[in-house]
């Protein structure tokens, strides 16, 4: 499992208030919803009129997958609203997290559906049906 954080620094030349840099902002936040599986937040800068800075994250069981998400997700977001939002900032971090089996080593597809077979009957085994009707 591959974890990836994103970390935009947007400078927002425009905005003359709170309100209309917050409206921006959610504007921007709202869009990157709708178009990419990710999570998404302004995490800092809030009470600035004209910075802001956005946390990303995105989880996916490839390396390649995730990375190139967050960067469409920044990509995205530097192009939006007409150079109302310009994009000064950007840092990218994806960890790996192992798959259970202590080491972060893979598995087979084979080793894989044992596992899942063996759970499956250990579940059967620990839930009779005929004791809940005693």
């Amino acid at each position: 499992m591959f974890v990836g954080v994103l970390r935009l620094t947007l400078y927002l030349p425009e905005p003359g208030s709170l309100k209309s840099k917050r409206h921006l902002v959610r504007s921007a936040i709202d869009r990157v919803k709708a178009k990419f599986n990710v999570s998404i937040a302004e995490v800092a800068e809030n009470d600035l009129w004209q910075k802001s800075v956005i946390g990303v994250t995105a989880v996916g069981n490839d390396h390649a997958f995730v990375n190139e998400s967050l960067d469409k997700v920044a990509d995205f977001v530097a192009s939006m609203h007409g150079g109302q939002i310009q994009l000064t900032g950007r840092d990218l971090e994806i960890v790996s997290y192992g798959d259970g089996l202590g080491d972060g080593g893979t598995r087979t597809l084979a080793e894989a559906e044992a596992d899942a077979a063996r759970d499956e009957r250990r579940y059967e085994r620990s839930w009779d049906p005929e004791e809940e009707d005693r």
